[in-house]
């Protein structure tokens, strides 16, 4: 995978800072190396510090939950002092107890201590409800589940008095090299939501569109990140799967629809031209 974007000249006195250098950051770390920026990045593994450090990143271990330290913090903001923005880029998934917002509220604070320019929040599509219609920025509703976790989290990253600008991406379902989405569903029978919309976003287009929110200082926003073309589940998962010689998924003749995630917004104000907006072609690439 690799994003071709132009060398930025004002890069060249700008560090990014990338907390998640794993199957997104490090890609993007690398655009924005190859377009000039220095980046300095952060991996929870000890094994991915010397490839970090080989990509031309500046590496750092680091381990957020329940055992991460105040000499941790120290360290983290020491790290982001060092940058002008940060690409928040931990998945829900790494929460532990105490959910979501806990697990970054030491980030929320190294933030405001290291006084930065600017976050670029890495968000989920997943903060919308499981209704069978568009959903746009505005559809995101507070609730008690984990998902609003998530968006209650956003908000942490987003300024009221005007510290930091801010940008969240709620990226769709990610596909793409060693992420073919043949496996998600393979040999599985009788699945529901057959006829409801699939919501995915090749990697390449995720680090193009990071990276162009970067150049162009696209600040203040919050952005749906995905395909244009929507293909039922019935129509793309055994595509999927017969793609890489998997035993196709089937579907309940009476199941029903589902979210489907709207990017025009996105598409109005960030000049990036997608690479993979049709998900069936893009299996080729995943």
């Amino acid at each position: 995978m690799s994003v071709s974007l132009a060398p930025n000249p004002a890069a060249t006195t700008t560090t990014v800072a990338i907390l998640g250098c794993g199957w997104l950051g490090l890609p993007l770390a690398k655009a924005l190396l190859a377009q000039g920026y220095r980046v300095v990045g952060t991996t929870t593994s000890a094994d991915q510090v010397p490839l970090l450090a080989a990509a031309g990143i500046e590496p750092h271990l680091l381990q957020l939950g329940p055992e991460f330290s105040s000499a941790d913090e120290a360290r983290l903001t020491h790290l982001l002092q060092q940058a002008s923005l940060l690409v928040l880029n931990v998945p829900p998934r790494a929460a532990v107890a105490g959910g979501y917002p806990q697990l970054l509220r030491p980030v929320h604070r190294a933030v405001a201590a290291a006084r930065l320019k600017a976050v670029l929040f890495v968000s989920t599509t997943g903060v919308y409800p499981d209704e069978p219609r568009p959903m746009y920025e505005t559809d995101a509703v507070s609730t008690r589940d984990a998902a609003s976790d998530v968006l209650r989290t956003e908000g942490h990253f987003v300024p009221r008095y005007s510290q930091w600008q801010s940008t969240v991406v709620r990226l769709g379902g990610l596909i793409g090299p060693d992420r073919a989405p043949g496996r998600f569903l393979a040999g599985r029978r009788d699945l529901p939501q057959g006829e409801a919309p699939v919501n995915l976003l090749h990697l390449t287009d995720a680090v193009g569109v990071l990276s162009t929110i970067i150049n162009q200082n696209i600040w203040g926003h919050t952005l749906n990140v995905c395909a244009a073309s929507h293909p039922t589940r019935r129509e793309f998962y055994p595509a999927a799967a017969q793609h890489i010689g998997l035993a196709a998924p089937t579907f309940r003749s009476d199941s029903g629809g589902g979210k489907l995630i709207d990017s025009s917004r996105l598409r109005s104000l960030v000049p990036y031209q997608f690479a993979h907006d049709d998900v069936l072609a893009a299996l080729a690439f995943c």
